[in-house]
């Protein structure tokens, strides 16, 4: 088995499009949470908050593109990125070679081409439908557009499972560098902001409704939350076999050193905290490591009751029962969906390099149905870490944790 490495990576949300802005965002203390104004004319919708990408994405050729939706224009600007901090923008031989692929998932393809379909279907016209119409639409569209447009010839793996899409396209990454089938992997998940996606959790009374107040949510982990805001964005690391990276003098900004998943196999939307501890329990075994050498979680933190409370049940008897110190980023950029997993384990592994880690924005009471965790508060902790672990949990019971080491 070989050693995996992160050699570059993106956080493409609303708190900028690269490491270093977005951390001094984390810093000033600020979510970018807004009320969607144009969200009005839903009047059954109980939110109006969203944390939208208020910058224009980066210009691609028309023709690169034609298949590509708002999601994998994302998906693609997050790898390239990626691809550029790893140093590899160049490297035409190394994706032409069958050794470097691209595992990459959302929650599904953009919106407006259902549109399309739907006109087809209720009004007997075809005219709206296109030759990319499915292609923008389809679930795999984010890895397919990725694939084509840096012409990668390796692996392509499509991880469509809602929240845990980016996190647990990593892990896959990461198994088949460990095992010999590649040697790089551009790995992550994306998701466009759309009405449709907050309806979905309006229904189940999981949004946040505190629309004259945005800077008040989501507050996870606190006994007065409301409900999750959902957000849009895409996150990719760059994963590299060790001695590959080494060869070329990459620069390494962390090692993958454990990863878990499961799925709890009894309800698609009410999480199981046991399974979800087992899902951690699988990365600390993978990783050889003691739970004691986890010295901060960057949890899923949604801010809804019965996310909240799984799971922070689930990571504290996980780590032994041990106050670990966790804090969640979806307390600033909202709920990115397929896009979290990898906007918050390159934002984790940056924090850990920095030696900073940041607050639970809006915890002001712990919930004192959840664990006795270190939730962090004020202005974010300065912590020596050497192992950090990042958790998702998805509809459909699905539970990743990916463990990294300081290198």
């Amino acid at each position: 088995m070989r050693r995996v490495v992160v050699t570059g990576g993106s956080c493409i949300s609303s708190l900028g499009f690269d490491a270093e802005t977005a951390i001094e965002s984390l810093k000033g203390l600020k979510n970018r949470v807004v009320r969607m104004d144009a969200w009005d004319i839903y009047k059954q919708m109980n939110t109006r908050l969203a944390a939208p990408i208020l910058e224009p994405l980066p210009p691609y050729p028309r023709k690169k593109i034609r298949g590509a939706g708002r999601v994998a224009v994302m998906g693609l600007a997050s790898a390239d990125k990626a691809i550029e901090v790893a140093g590899l923008t160049n490297e035409t031989a190394l994706m032409k070679s069958g050794r470097m692929g691209v595992a990459f998932g959302s929650s599904m393809g953009s919106i407006d081409p259902l549109l399309e379909f739907f006109s087809m279907l209720k009004t007997y016209d075809c005219s709206k439908i296109t030759a990319t119409t499915y292609i923008r639409a389809m679930p795999q569209t984010c890895a397919v557009n990725i694939s084509v447009v840096l012409g990668l010839t390796g692996r392509l793996v499509t991880t469509n499972t809602a929240c845990t899409s980016g996190s647990l396209a990593i892990g896959q990454a990461y198994e088949l560098i460990k095992y010999g089938k590649q040697d790089v992997m551009i790995a992550g998940g994306a998701d466009e902001l759309d009405p449709t996606e907050s309806a979905v959790f309006d229904t189940l009374f999981a949004t946040s409704t505190k629309n004259d107040h945005p800077e008040l949510s989501p507050a996870a982990y606190d006994k007065d939350r409301d409900g999750l805001v959902i957000g849009e964005g895409a996150g990719a690391l760059v994963l590299e076999e060790y001695e590959h990276a080494k060869a070329r003098g990459a620069k390494i900004y962390a090692e993958l050193v454990g990863f878990g998943s499961n799925t709890d196999g009894e309800h698609i939307t009410q999480p199981k905290k046991e399974t979800m501890q087992h899902a951690l329990e699988l990365a600390i075994e993978d990783s050889g490591l003691s739970a004691d050498a986890i010295g901060y979680v960057n949890g899923h933190g949604t801010a809804t009751h019965h996310g909240d409370i799984a799971e922070s049940w689930a990571t504290y008897n996980a780590l032994k029962q041990r106050a670990v110190p966790l804090s969640s980023l979806k307390s600033y950029v909202g709920h990115t969906l397929g896009a979290c997993g990898g906007i918050e384990a390159w934002l984790a592994i940056n924090m850990m390099n920095r030696g900073w880690f940041s607050p639970n924005l809006n915890l002001r009471n712990v919930d004192p149905e959840c664990a006795p965790l270190d939730y962090i508060t004020g202005s974010g902790r300065e912590m020596d870490v050497e192992y950090i672990m990042s958790n998702n949990f998805a509809f459909g019971g699905i539970n990743t944790s990916l463990i990294f080491k300081r290198v």
